[in-house]
């Protein structure tokens, strides 16, 4: 298989050396080019309070009997799916091509491994719509069909054909999923905690690329298991969809479509009935309710939008031109420099430093804020990214070349972990309006997906040209330049309810 044929998606690439897994993301953060002016709050918020702003009038110091915990975890398995998916080819690829007769055939190879890059970014465009048009949790019911029909194909695949329309129809599911998973929870959300469930995404996205790890083990034993590992996505599919049918609907959605009652009903689900009155009043109040219709693919560019807009495209523009596909593309030839032969104990520290990094993320992005963890990422980036380089070309580091190498790359995992991971997918719906919202996320995951392709192409051949050190600086200067462009014009939402950061990013005109 050609390292060209690596897949990638959502920042986690996997390639066809035998390191496999490229870990990738764009993070963002809160930030300021958005100044906030926002007042002191003088009530804190409990918890339960739901996206109400904390000097809310209709506040109440009273205990929510509702929890949003179960619905966030049913919406997680499209982020489990969507890592699963990205991961579960990466053992399978030597074996499902023996079974299908295209071991010579590296072409039809990196068209498996490759249809679900195309597909996701199908599915990216198309989930905006389908969740502005039919609903969040509707949108999740739908997006299962393509998800569980994609498994069973590719599981019962006889032929290389009905393997890569599976394969193109999972991507097209985890296109969707990569939008709807953060809109959903951002809006069920409640706001003191909305960040360190927002970061759950990244963290089953992780969960679910090493479950894809783990269900190949029993391959070395059992050469057809890799139809079991493809025909295992169907179980989270349809519990995806079950869940999803009994899931109340995102709050911003249901008001803004003037289905109070509905809405009433979802804000008894997630935070209690004594609530209803007061998120009701506070969502009307911040314009949720008002009758501006869905924007259009246009608006999305117009002068009321375009900064946060920008913002949100750019954050995952920045998170390919980082380099995280180009530090794992190399791992494996990094870590045998090192002594470290073995391709799974490679997979393995790499995965885990994401992992663990992301968990960190978790813990913090309430309490730190997403600008801090944005500019704290992106700066452990380029400092490893000098350490990489220097690793290959100063003399005086020679004799320790490979472990600090293996450092350089492990540092930078962690790094790109603990924001330029998790953060964005987080704040990309927070800093949209309700009425764009789905569909800006959808574009910006479209950009990821876009430029994903365009680096791929291009990075060997830019390697070739100027070595891979050279390159690595490169990487390493633009994370210089990210931080500051972060601090220029990303705007901090920590704390912030979502109407108050639509009131202050995009007022009515």
């Amino acid at each position: 298989m050609s390292h060209r044929d690596r897949r990638s998606c959502f920042g986690f690439q996997f390639g066809s050396d035998p390191m496999g897994l490229e870990l990738g993301r764009t993070g963002s953060g809160g930030g300021s080019v958005f100044r906030s002016s926002a007042k002191t709050r003088s009530v804190k918020a409990l918890i339960s309070d739901g996206d109400i702003e904390e000097n809310s009038p209709f506040k109440s110091q009273s205990k929510s009997s509702g929890s949003v915990l179960p619905y966030v975890g049913v919406a997680s398995l499209g982020a489990i799916l969507f890592g699963y998916h990205l991961g579960v080819v990466n053992g399978a690829l030597e074996y499902l091509a023996k079974d299908l007769g295209i071991v010579e055939n590296t072409v039809l190879q990196g068209w498996v491994v490759s249809t679900l890059l195309a597909g996701a970014t199908v599915g990216s465009f198309t989930g905006g719509s389908l969740a502005d048009r039919f609903g969040r949790t509707k949108t999740f019911v739908l997006d299962a069909i393509p998800l569980a029909i994609g498994a069973i194909l590719c599981a019962t695949a006889k032929n290389v054909e009905t393997m890569i329309i599976g394969r193109l129809l999972c991507g097209i599911g985890i296109g969707i999923s990569s939008a709807i998973v953060p809109l959903y929870i951002s809006e069920i959300s409640p706001t003191e905690i909305r960040g360190t469930l927002g970061s759950i995404n990244q963290l089953f996205i992780c969960i679910g690329i090493l479950a894809a790890l783990v269900a190949g083990l029993p391959l070395s034993r059992n050469p057809i298991w890799w139809r079991t590992m493809f025909g295992i996505a169907v179980i989270p599919s349809v519990l995806l969809a079950l869940g999803m049918a009994f899931s109340p609907e995102g709050l911003r959605w249901l008001v803004q479509q003037r289905k109070i009652s509905q809405a009433e009903q979802a804000i008894r689900k997630l935070y209690g009935k004594n609530r209803v009155t007061e998120l009701m009043e506070d969502l009307s109040a911040s314009g949720q309710g008002s009758e501006e219709q869905d924007a259009g693919w246009f608006d999305l560019f117009s002068s009321r939008y375009f900064r946060a807009v920008s913002v949100g495209s750019a954050l995952f523009l920045f998170q390919q031109l980082a380099g995280i596909n180009a530090v794992v593309y190399y791992s494996t030839s990094v870590f045998r420099s090192a002594g470290v032969t073995s391709d799974v104990a490679a997979s393995a520290l790499v995965g885990a430093a994401n992992v663990f990094g992301t968990m960190i993320a978790s813990s913090l992005m309430d309490k730190k804020g997403r600008k801090s963890l944005l500019i704290t990422s992106f700066t452990g980036m380029a400092a490893s990214m000098l350490l990489l380089s220097l690793s290959f070309t100063w003399k005086v580091l020679t004799p320790y070349s490979g472990p600090l190498a293996v450092i350089g790359t492990v540092l930078y995992v962690l790094s790109f972990s603990l924001g330029a991971g998790p953060v964005p997918a987080l704040l990309l719906p927070e800093i949209f309006a309700s009425r764009i919202r789905a569909k800006a996320v959808a574009l910006s995951l479209g950009m990821h997906w876009i430029s994903n392709v365009f680096i791929g192409l291009c990075f060997l051949s830019v390697v070739t040209k100027f070595g891979i050190s050279k390159v690595y600086l490169g990487f390493g200067s633009i994370c210089v330049l990210v931080v500051m462009y972060i601090a220029a014009n990303v705007v901090e939402t920590k704390g912030r309810s979502l109407e108050d950061i639509e009131r202050e990013l995009s007022p009515p005109i």
